[in-house]
């Protein structure tokens, strides 16, 4: 039987800070089993010229680090769940999703309080592309300049290359103790969220009965039905970082109420639906609304924005 957990984990400093808040969190609920962190160099962190589209999409932050998972090298992987693709490879589960922090987007400035107080061409920093379309169909006069990198190393370029804003998860700046440097919070019905953004993925085996209900005992009900109707909006249109795509999923009582669009790169169009329904339907409910979505013409973007990146 074994006595230890080992944790996978990206080097990044958030990735660190996660994998460290699941690590006591862990060992709270399970004292007399020590947890330990290995950290795995994923494809993602060794690219940081090129922007994620470009690259290959989801997947980059998480492929190594399922492989140690798959071979027995760790017992748990932890991630950022906006990071996960929508399929999983055989034989590895979400065993557990603790309760989500903000899922917003974040306005980081020096010089502007807000988006609105932007002015004509403003030069604004991010490489997602669901945050640059939604700025540009906002403000179709700004730039958006690519903006790769850790957290620290962005917030340096915010300054180093004169940009006038940058827009980060606010969760990430929150867990990293650097709320003082959010000048906002960007609504979602101004700033819909990525899927999955600021929840936890704890990622195991299928049918290890060791990790397996240890890492149960973060789960968050409430969190996992959010982010199974987002993951089901994001699965039925196959999106990864190459689509303008978002998706935010609320629970209320019973019911789930999720929001999703799907965006031209421009910004000069964003198709948007929303859906409502029981909580035991939260995946049919991502569906249907992706599927509203496509009959809304959602379908000829996706099916232009895949031939261009092929």
């Amino acid at each position: 039987m074994k006595n230890k957990l080992f944790i996978g984990t990206r080097g990044s400093q958030l990735a660190l800070w996660q994998a460290k808040w699941v690590k006591k969190a862990l060992e709270s609920v399970n004292p007399g089993i020590p947890v330990e962190l290995a950290v795995i160099k994923t494809k993602g962190d060794k690219i940081l010229d090129v922007p994620l589209a470009k690259v290959g999409g989801k997947g980059l932050f998480v492929k190594e680090i399922e492989e140690a998972l798959i071979n027995g090298k760790i017992d748990l992987a932890v991630h950022s769940m906006k990071d996960m693709p929508a399929a999983l490879p055989e034989g590895l589960i979400i065993g557990a999703i603790p309760k989500r922090a903000s899922a917003l987007d974040a306005f980081v400035s020096e010089s502007c309080e807000n988006i609105e107080s932007l002015g004509p061409n403003a030069r604004v920093g991010t490489s997602s592309l669901r945050r640059a379309a939604q700025l540009l169909h906002l403000m179709p006069d700004i730039t958006i300049e690519p903006l790769r990198g850790n957290i620290d190393t962005r917030l340096k370029k915010l300054t180093s290359e004169n940009l006038d804003a940058i827009i980060l998860a606010a969760a990430g700046l929150e867990r990293l103790g650097l709320t003082s440097s959010i000048k906002s919070y960007l609504p979602a019905h101004q700033m819909l969220p990525a899927v999955g953004q600021g929840a936890l993925c704890i990622e195991t085996r299928q049918h290890d009965e060791f990790a397996g209900p240890i890492a149960a005992k973060l789960e968050d009900p409430d969190t996992r039905t959010a982010v199974i109707a987002e993951r089901g909006f994001l699965n039925r249109l196959e999106g990864g970082c190459q689509v303008p795509i978002a998706a935010h999923a609320v629970v209320e009582k019973d019911q789930v109420i999720i929001n999703g669009l799907v965006a031209e790169l421009d910004g000069s169009r964003i198709i948007h639906a929303t859906e409502k329904g029981p909580r035991a339907d939260a995946e049919t409910l991502g569906v249907n609304l992706a599927e509203d979505l496509l009959k809304q013409g959602a379908d000829d973007i996706l099916e232009r924005l895949q031939q261009d990146a092929g």
